[in-house]
């Protein structure tokens, strides 16, 4: 699996509207082959900073987002509501050592 969060962080007066202006290269990526999950959120610690959590199958799979024409619509189209070149917090998971996070019980 290619894992990816990244932060964007937003003009404040971007704020309200961007997930408006994300909403195309949303809907295009989810559609993607190979796409596993897809979302945003707003940071608990910034409210004009959103997180994108990106899942894909496979390198390959991401490779192919990245080298999309929606990836570059997309970008052109945040461009302009952003205050700086978007952070990649994390990236690619190879599923190893998962099990010594531990396991949530519910009882």
């Amino acid at each position: 699996m290619y894992f990816i969060v990244v932060k964007y962080q937003v003009k404040p007066e971007s704020t309200p509207t961007f997930m408006d202006h994300v909403a195309e290269f949303t809907a295009a990526t989810r559609a993607e082959e190979g796409n596993i999950f897809f979302d945003w959120s707003v940071s608990v610690e910034d409210p004009n900073e959103f997180v994108l959590v990106e899942a894909f199958r496979d390198d390959e799979a991401a490779a192919a987002h990245v080298n999309s024409a929606h990836f570059a619509a997309g970008l052109e189209s945040m461009r302009p509501h952003l205050v700086s070149t978007p952070k990649i917090v994390s990236r690619k998971v190879d599923g190893e050592g998962w099990d010594s996070m531990g396991e949530l019980v519910i009882d």
